[in-house]
């Protein structure tokens, strides 16, 4: 009992001598002995013991949490956070979520207190890196985590003027004007107004409304002048524009009374200030006041409610009882208006109870309590040290907001918070739970394991066990016990202790059936707890097939239209509940309705108000329907009538009473028992006295008395509910009589009857009867075609003429009047009329616009243009005609027609779809004359990058490949245009920063894609991004994917076997271009055809070298004596025919200009490029090589200019190649030319003609083929190049045939090589033009005839051999050396 008398004296202790910030109950844990279940003591201390020792809860919470904040772009913001702890916390950030690496950030940093410091905020149309939603999280090691209340951060965005004061306005003196000033609604405080062209004070009279318009009251003439306002939001400031303000003098007819202004509805948070704008304009000048919900607002000696400029009204400090309906009343003597506004009040989630540190011990069940209120009703999560509590079969939400935990465990321990959000705000509010180890055991005998532990009943929820004592005490009356059980392969262990000493059964409840569940039991006494007993593994029975009825079936009005109907999960769910289906009806009706809930509660929104409905629920799973619930039955909330009453009549009964007549509003319109009706009435000439008198009951008429004499009065009627007043009638109008007449008898005849026919009317009109002393209640009028009793209509005794509508043309009508009373009907007045013809002809159609035009200005806008062919030629619109646009878009099929008008020949269209195909017609309407529609234009709007990412995103496992995976999803909701591709990210840690996700691309036409070596029995987290032509889309939500434990287990509950041994991971990507990796047997395939071929291409190349070589090596001794002779002591790697002439182009890369650059090789290597010598030297180049050939030029494919020269120089390390033109060569001169190896028929190797192949050289002449890639097929023949001089190379021109030369005047550089090929198609080929240092020279045009045939030129090489001589060799060679000295002479200039 000493224990016992401890806790006692902890409850009573005062938690107020701790030093939390706010008092928290704290939960003891009395020793088990004590313990009945799972029952425990609250406490503000921790539990003792003796000798234990027991950590105390740390003070851990924040001391600034961040707030929402509006900024602007190019501004700094600090969001402000600081926590406290011992020792002190480590501050981080989010951001939308994500952490935020504060390290690398050069414009976001942490302050010391743990502020977030942004500089120079970033915010564009496609950008908004700042913009979002921003939390603090604090961690201490060892500890745990606690995160803040969630902040926004707006961004202003570009100012952009929704409505500006109009060009020109007048008002007269005394009374009110109001000049319009709109932005976007984060723009609206940095507002303010310049009148002429200075700033604009703000005062009693003159007010800023919370939109930006102006209002000036009680104008004067200092107030006119020219007014704008301006936007300052960080950058330049934005200009309305300017607006003129004219201040006239009285005018000489009293203008009417009306509302510049109407109060609008507005919805705030309590504690925010709100102005219900109400500016009225008349002379006299008017005066306004205010009701709420038929009450006067005092706004002269209230505090909270302030009457500004114009009369609009402002709340300041608003709280949920400010909410209703706002009646503005003008009243200026002559006359009076009204008008009304709806304000709603919102409330940001507040913590009626926050949840309490506990003390508990492992395998305990404890509970935190959270209770929030707010408007609307707040959700509300957990979160353990930072992360979200997913609920689970040991964390669940209990009793709407409380979290339960089952079976404690060590990693339970930490920091949980309750955070509430709803539409207007977050609040958060948290605790702490430590977890104690048993208090060691005293000096004394502890009770053995308890014998014979044995389940005596086992049902599908609930096992009874029964054991014996303990052999170590037999008697065992003193002992208590508790019950350890968990699922088989669960670590959580649950604890049940017995209800008294010595009771040797326990009921397990709340088991799932068809489970194996492991049980020990455990004996303590005085001196602590003993053995436990060995485990009990017992199944329980397995259901029948069906769920049970949902239990504990509630249902509870929310409001006059909405019902919440909640219950629990069947204790009888025979496996996993799929979902709920809740059936309703409403009293009295046999259509029953239902709708589907996954939850455990669902709100039915409109119902009718005030009416009676039945609920039920049936559970669903795997095998259909369960059990049904009862019936419950509930009405919904009472509400103020929403229709007036009706029937509403006025009898005049003498000089001073006035009978009023109604009927209730209709049994659907009265939302509740009506309790009375309130009847308003006033004089006609003085609107602003109303009477009111309340009728009682169900009474349905009432006489009002005490009226003047011959006076007009107004009359309204409401009805009342417990809830309030309805709607009233309009007013109606009655007017007592001058003094008391006769009414004993029926009216006199009237005195006289008028009729004017019309083409479908009558115009009638009389006079009273001549005896004025007989009551007239009013005129009955009949009238038909040969019969006045066809249609009768009865008009108040005050008028004097009515107008009979409807009527036939060209038509007989006979008319009758009578006047009547309460007696009856006098006697009758006939008269009679024919309609006039219908001649009026219809209007002549106009001509449709045409020239329709759709101009694509961005991926949402469009402008329209078009021409009218009715007006003048320089189509100036002088006349009142205005334009109607209509557009729609095919997709969906039934899109309807939106149509606009415009008052010129153009017109914006905005607010369209991204990469949608709209057409468009326009009509012209001039007064009552309108043309058809014009024929349709068509435009398609540009795309935009993906708004929504991609949806149904799921990852599944691979038949039979544990460690691959399949990801499947649907293109995004939002494409905005064709998707080009997908990222996938992936990663095994959810919060890692993005950059560290692996990334895997997959093509746009793909929705599936595998991945494959991923680790076993580890849990993956997948995002996908789509992109389209204008850039990547947002992120997909996280998806969670466990691969495999081993071989037969799979993730997800699908079954996936290990792969063999011979699986190898793939390379990086080696994925095919869907998405699915080539298989390992494919690959090696692949690797074994390669090598085949590569062995093969060698030995071939080997045989053909061998061969050429031993054919060629006479010839070329023969030359070598010639070779040397010719070329001195220079050595080249060509062979003989080096020593011809030189061709006509210098190639300037092989040029030395020394006095422009230095070349970046000071010893630039000579090559050349040998041409056959003769027709067996001109050998046919293999196919198979021509494709690497086209593939080499294909690398230089598009860089044919100035530009690219120079590129491909210096990536050799040489001077940019110029080539120049000669105009004229040695008439003795032969020629040379060998085709390309494009049109070579196949045969065999080049590499046969050659001794050596200079890369070098390979590379100059890629230059030439590669300007040939205007055809794929038959190319130009190549012009080899071989130098014959240190300082030169050479190209030989082909022999020019007859006829006249072929130019390429479309290409912007100098024609190289123009002839007639093999197809008779033309080919060009480009060159650079000669370069200088600090100018340039426009290419000397040199036209280069066409090539003869192969047969052709193979003769010509043939005699060039036999007809150069070493005499001709030498002048030739002095010839070119004095055109290099005039060359060396031009580029120096």
């Amino acid at each position: 009992m000493a224990a016992e008398r401890e806790a006692r004296r902890l409850l009573s202790t005062s938690y107020s001598r701790r030093c939390c910030p706010t008092p928290l109950l704290l939960l003891l844990l009395l020793p088990r002995p004590l313990l009945s279940g799972a029952a425990a003591v609250r406490s503000g201390s921790p539990p003792q013991s003796a000798g234990a020792s027991v950590r105390t809860f740390t003070p851990f919470y924040f001391l600034v949490e961040p707030v929402d904040t509006l900024s602007v772009r190019g501004s700094s913001v600090i969001l402000n956070c600081s926590a406290y702890s011992e020792p002190a916390p480590k501050i981080e950030w989010k951001k939308d979520g994500t952490f935020l690496n504060l390290v690398s950030d050069d414009r976001r940093q942490l302050l010391p207190d743990g502020s977030l410091f942004i500089s120079n905020v970033v915010h564009s149309k496609h950008n908004k890196p700042d913009e979002g939603f921003y939390q603090c999280v604090a961690t201490v090691d060892n500890l745990g985590t606690i995160v803040s209340r969630t902040a926004k951060l707006t961004v202003a965005g570009l100012p952009r003027f929704t409505s500006q004061p109009e060009p020109s306005s007048s008002v007269y003196a005394g009374n009110s004007a109001i000049l319009n000033c709109e932005v976007n609604a984060d723009l609206i405080p940095f507002v303010r107004w310049e009148q002429n062209r200075q700033p604009l004070l703000l005062d009693d009279r003159v007010v800023k409304l919370p939109s930006g318009t102006l209002v000036i009251s009680n104008v004067t003439e200092g107030d006119g002048g020219l007014y704008r306002c301006i936007v300052e939001s960080g950058g330049p400031p934005k200009y309305s524009d300017e607006a003129e303000l004219k201040v006239l003098p009285g005018p000489e007819e009293m203008p009417n009374l009306v509302f510049l202004m109407r109060p609008s509805s507005v919805s705030r948070v309590t504690g925010q200030n709100a102005v219900l704008p109400c500016v009225a304009s008349g002379l006299p000048s008017p005066v306004t006041r205010w009701m709420k919900n038929e009450e006067v607002l005092d706004t002269e000696s209230s505090e909270r409610l302030v009457l500004l400029a114009g009369g609009s009204l402002e709340i300041t400090d608003i709280t949920e009882d400010d909410a209703g309906t706002y009646f503005c009343i003008a009243d200026n003597g002559n006359k009076t208006i009204e008008a009304q506004a709806e304000l709603t009040v919102q409330a940001p989630p507040e913590f009626l109870k926050q949840p309490a540190n506990i003390y508990a011990h492992e395998s305990m069940d404890i509970v935190f309590e959270c209770e929030v209120t707010g408007k609307p009703t707040p959700t509300v999560k957990w979160v353990k040290n930072g992360d979200v509590v997913i609920p689970s079969d040991y964390f669940k939400i209990v009793k709407e907001h409380n979290l339960q935990v089952l079976g404690l465990v060590k990693s339970d321990e930490g920091f949980y918070q309750c955070i509430a959000e709803n539409d207007v705000g977050n609040a958060q509010a948290g605790a702490q739970l430590i977890i104690l180890e048993h208090a060691p055991a005293t000096t004394g005998p502890l009770p053995s394991a308890p014998r014979d532990v044995v389940a005596s009943l086992v049902s599908t929820r609930f096992i009874k066990l029964t054991w014996r004592t303990p052999a170590s005490d037999p008697h065992g009356d003193n002992l208590t016990y508790s019950v350890f059980y968990t699922k088989e392969g669960i670590a959580r262990e649950r604890v049940e202790n017995t209800s008294q000493p010595g009771e040797m059964q326990v009921t397990i409840q709340n088991l799932m059936p068809a489970t194996v569940y492991i049980f020990k039991v455990m004996a303590q006494n005085k001196h602590g707890s003993g053995e436990s007993s060995a485990p009990l593994r017992v199944e329980t029975q397995p259901e029948v097939q069906l769920p049970g009825p949902a239990p504990n079936i509630r249902a509870h009005a929310t409001s006059p239209t909405s019902i919440t109907v909640t219950w629990e999960t069947p204790l009888s769910g025979n496996g996993e509940i799929q979902n709920y289906k809740l059936y309703y009806m409403e009293k009295g009706t046999d259509k029953e309705q239902d709708v589907d809930v996954s939850s455990h509660s669902y709100t039915i929104n409109g119902l009718k108000k005030y009416t009676e409905y039945s609920f039920r629920v049936v559970a669903y799973n795997k095998h259909g329907p369960g059990v049904s619930t009862q019936d419950v039955a509930v009405r919904t909330l009472s509400d103020v009538p929403s229709a007036a009453p009706q029937n509403l009549s006025l009898e005049v009964r003498n000089s001073k009473s006035i009978v009023i007549h109604w009927q209730p509003p209709s049994s659907a319109t009265q939302n509740g028992q009506i309790i009375g009706y309130k009847i308003r009435y006033r004089k006609a000439s003085r609107k602003s006295d109303v009477t009111e008198t309340l009728v009682t009951g169900s009474q349905l008429s009432q006489l009002i008395e005490g009226l003047d004499r011959g006076t007009e009065y107004n009359f309204r009627v409401a009805a009342l509910t417990v809830n309030g007043t309805g709607p009233a009638t309009d007013w109606m109008s009655a007017e007592t009589f001058e003094s008391d007449l006769d009414e004993s008898r029926v009216p006199e005849v009237p005195s006289s009857l008028h009729v004017r026919p019309l083409v479908t009317s009558i115009v009638v009109s009389w006079t009273p009867p001549e005896n004025q002393n007989i009551v007239v209640r009013g005129y009955a009028i009949g009238y038909g075609i040969g019969s006045p009793h066809a249609q009768t209509i009865k008009v108040d005794y005050k008028q004097r003429y009515y107008t009979i509508e409807n009527l036939d043309p060209s038509s007989h009508y006979v008319i009758t009047l009578k006047a009547f009373n309460n007696v009856g009907e006098g006697i009758p007045l006939y008269e009679s009329a024919v309609t006039r013809p219908h001649t009026v002809p219809d209007p002549t159609p106009m001509m449709p616009p045409v020239g329709v035009q759709a101009s694509i200005l961005s991926h949402d806008t469009i402008r329209i243009t078009w021409a009218d062919n009715s007006l003048p030629k320089h189509q100036k619109i002088t006349d009142s005609r205005y334009y109607t646009v209509r557009w729609k878009t095919n997709i969906p099929a039934n899109t309807k027609y939106k149509n606009a008008n415009a008052t010129t020949l153009s017109y914006l269209v905005t607010g369209l779809k991204p990469n949608t195909l709209y057409e468009f017609s326009v009509m012209v309407t001039k007064g009552r004359r309108s043309s058809t529609w014009s024929m349709t234009a068509h435009g398609a709007t540009f795309e935009l990058v993906p708004t929504s990412p991609p949806k149904d995103v799921t990852v599944v496992s691979k038949e039979g490949k544990p460690r691959t995976i399949i990801v499947n999803w649907q293109p995004p909701s939002e494409a905005n245009g064709k998707i080009t591709g997908y990222i996938i990210y992936y990663s095994t840690d959810v919060n890692a920063e993005i950059h560290d996700w692996v990334i895997e691309p997959v093509v746009g036409n793909r929705l599936t894609h595998q991945i494959q070596e991923l680790t076993l029995d580890t849990p993956y987290y997948f995002k996908i991004q789509a992109r389209n032509s204008k850039g990547m889309g947002p992120m997909s939500e996280a998806v969670q994917f466990r691969t495999p434990k081993a071989l037969g287990s799979a993730g997800k509950g699908s079954r996936l076997p290990d792969l063999g041994s011979d699986y190898k991971p793939p390379m990086s990507g080696s994925n095919s271009p869907h998405g699915s990796p080539t298989s390992p047997l494919d690959s090696n395939m692949l690797l074994v055809i390669i090598v085949s071929v590569g062995v093969i291409t060698i030995v071939v190349v080997v045989i053909i070298a061998v061969f050429c070589t031993r054919r060629t090596t006479s010839h070329q001794k023969k030359k070598r004596a010639a070779c040397k002779s010719v070329n001195g002591s220079h050595k080249y790697k060509g062979n003989c025919k080096d020593v011809k002439p030189p061709d006509l182009w210098i190639h300037h890369e092989r040029l030395e200009l020394k006095p422009i650059d230095k070349s970046p090789d000071p010893n630039p290597v000579m090559t050349d490029t040998p041409i056959p010598r003769n027709s067996q030297d001109i050998t046919p180049v293999d196919n198979s090589m021509d494709s690497n050939i086209h593939q080499r030029r294909n690398s230089y494919r598009g860089h044919e200019s100035e530009d690219s020269m120079s590129t491909l120089a210096g990536r050799r390390g040489m001077r940019p190649k110029m080539m120049m033109p000669f105009d004229s060569q040695p008439p003795q001169q032969s020629v040379r030319n060998t085709p390309s190896t494009d049109t070579m028929p196949a045969s065999s190797s080049q590499t046969c003609c050659t001794d050596h192949q200079d890369p070098e050289g390979a590379t100059s002449s890629s230059y030439l083929a590669s300007s040939q890639e205007e055809d794929s097929g038959q190319s130009l023949p190549t012009a080899h190049v071989r130098p014959s001089h240190p300082l030169k190379s050479f190209a030989v021109p082909a022999i020019p045939p007859p006829g006249p030369p072929i130019y390429d005047p479309a290409l912007p550089s100098t024609p190289l090589l123009s002839q007639q090929a093999l197809n008779h198609h033309i080919h060009s080929v480009k060159t650079a033009s000669i370069g200088t240092l600090g100018r340039s020279r426009p290419p000397m045009p040199v036209v280069v005839p066409s090539a003869p045939e192969v047969q052709e030129t193979t003769r010509m090489l043939e005699d060039s051999e036999s007809s150069y001589e070493p005499d001709e060799l030498t002048k030739e060679m002095a010839h070119l050396e004095g055109l290099m000295k005039d060359l060396n002479a031009i580029t120096t200039a």
